[in-house]
């Protein structure tokens, strides 16, 4: 694929925002740049990416971004191994199952698949979330099982989509397992990355990856998570939350409307 300067710094600048936002609110960002980087280019008159493409895209560029998120929440002891552990495992798994066998799916198949983890997402970040105590982190408990097999499922469904799974992985941990908002968004970073590495691989081997495209998107994502995490921080978590809310509904709507349209 030949890439002109103006792609190129298209390209760049969904990264940044995508991944300054996905920083924030501690997801992996695709699903913010999936549809940008899907509807985006084409408007502006560029060559529109395959949802192959785009979702092998944004499968190596989460890895590089949740790294970067990963650095930047680490000294303030929210990231909560045992958590990580439980659900990193079972995610991973899944996530390089879905990225591989993939490859057998239609463009249309892996839109629908993304537009229902996105519509469920939406759906858990407005259900009431009990039993928070941001101050309380020393005693968190949640329910293993439950953990494991809901990441398990959230890990074939994103490796289809090339996403890590984070924009739904936070909402279950919001309203299923009741763990607190600035614990939620880190640990999310921290399975998020895990997730990506079975994803990125099962997308390398299914043969759709575009290196040059990726290679300018992981720059962004070097350069902009960090600071969205900073920002995240010292953010109201009510905030984080109606910020995450809203940008699940958005996509949820554009996704939909050009399924059913």
């Amino acid at each position: 694929m030949n890439l002109d300067l103006g792609w190129i710094l298209v390209l760049f600048a969904i990264g940044f925002i995508g991944s300054f936002i996905s920083g924030m609110v501690g997801i992996g960002g695709s699903i913010i740049k999936y549809p940008m980087l899907l509807y985006i280019p084409p408007a502006l008159g560029f060559l529109a990416l395959s949802a192959q493409e785009v979702a092998a895209i944004s499968a190596i560029q989460v890895f590089f971004a949740t790294l970067a998120g990963i650095f930047a929440y680490r000294k303030g002891n929210f990231i909560h191994s045992k958590l990580v552990l439980y659900m990193g495992i079972p995610i991973v798994i899944g996530s390089f199952l879905g990225g591989y066998g993939s490859r057998y799916l239609p463009d249309s198949a892996i839109n629908i698949t993304y537009a229902v983890m996105a519509l469920a997402a939406a759906v858990m970040m407005f259900l009431p979330k009990k039993g928070e105590k941001e101050d309380d982190y020393a005693r968190l408990a949640f329910h293993r099982g439950l953990a494991a097999v809901s990441a398990g499922v959230v890990g074939i469904l994103s490796g289809i989509v090339g996403a890590a799974g984070a924009f739904i992985t936070v909402p279950i941990m919001l309203v299923l397992l009741r763990i607190p908002t600035r614990v939620a968004i880190a640990s999310s970073l921290a399975i998020t990355f895990i997730s990506s590495i079975g994803s990125t691989t099962g997308k390398i081997m299914g043969g759709h990856m575009l290196w040059t495209p990726a290679a300018v998107m992981v720059v962004a994502s070097i350069i902009a998570s960090p600071v969205g995490a900073k920002v995240g921080k010292r953010m109201n978590v009510k905030v984080l939350q109606w910020l995450l809310a809203a940008l699940i509904t958005a996509t949820v709507l554009k996704i939909w409307i050009d399924i059913l349209s």
